[in-house]
């Protein structure tokens, strides 16, 4: 834990007060968890796109699926959205998930799901989806009850531990499943979203660790094992600040000069 408590101290250093605070330290962050949320889930999504939305509002020359553009420009609309919501910590709520999940699958939805299932963003499902090896996923009837229990109980946690109660929240949500589509991209961003609203630093989960990440949170729904998801939590999160964390603290490593790359 050592280096997470560090990581977290350095977020707690920032002191942030304001949506320019946030602005300030997540620059480059919500442009590479969004890149990497969305790559998760959809191969076509490219870090150079996702930069040019966040940072232009538009992307040139793209021949690829529209749905990609559409997910990541959901992903800077839903960071605007949140961002004065975190400031003022305000607490989950059934309503701002739906509103997370409206705002990141606008203009997703295929046929099938939109005409025929007659399922919207916004919306919980309608049907009873399941996935992955375990098939998890609450029967849709069920879907407002069990997520209104699991918000009032992160809700009403009282621990110190804040990242194993995002991670709780994690798991427990995919489990639950409430959307047609886009439950991943919508329980990632809750986890930050409950992270920061707690005074912690948010964390990527890097396309490249997805195989561990799905298998911890399958190792979950087997048998409610939480703490291998937990430790990947604590590594992620490592992972996304080293190298800030290392300018901090003035520890960076030492560039090769050119004699190393000469004979």
């Amino acid at each position: 834990m050592e280096g997470y408590d560090r990581v977290v101290g350095l977020w707690q250093s920032y002191k942030i007060a304001s949506s320019a605070d946030l602005d300030k330290y997540l620059n480059s962050f919500r442009i590479l968890f969004a890149f990497h949320s969305g790559k998760i889930e959809n191969s076509e999504i490219t870090y150079q796109d996702t930069r040019d939305i966040f940072e232009n509002g538009r992307v040139v020359g793209y021949t690829g699926s529209p749905r990609a553009l559409f997910e990541q420009q959901n992903q800077k609309l839903c960071y605007e959205a949140l961002k004065e919501k975190i400031v003022k910590r305000e607490h989950l709520s059934l309503e701002l998930i739906k509103e997370i999940h409206q705002i990141l699958t606008g203009g997703t939805y295929d046929e099938h799901r939109y005409i025929v299932n007659e399922e919207r963003p916004g919306q919980f499902k309608k049907h009873d989806y399941v996935t992955d090896v375990h098939e998890v996923g609450t029967a849709a009837a069920n879907v407002a009850n069990e997520l209104a229990e699991l918000v009032a109980e992160v809700n009403g946690y009282e621990g110190k531990d804040v990242l194993k109660a995002a991670t709780y929240l994690h798991a427990r949500f995919e489990f639950i499943h409430p959307f047609a589509d886009g439950n991943g991209r919508v329980g990632r961003t809750l986890m930050n979203y409950y992270l920061m609203t707690h005074d912690h630093p948010p964390l990527i989960v890097y396309n490249e660790d997805k195989r561990m990440y799905y298998e911890f949170l399958e190792k979950y729904d087997e048998i409610e094992e939480l703490n291998p998801l937990y430790e990947f939590f604590q590594i992620e999160t490592k992972k996304t600040w080293g190298k800030t964390l290392a300018l901090a603290e003035g520890t960076g490593w030492e560039r090769t000069g050119l004699s190393g790359f000469t004979i």
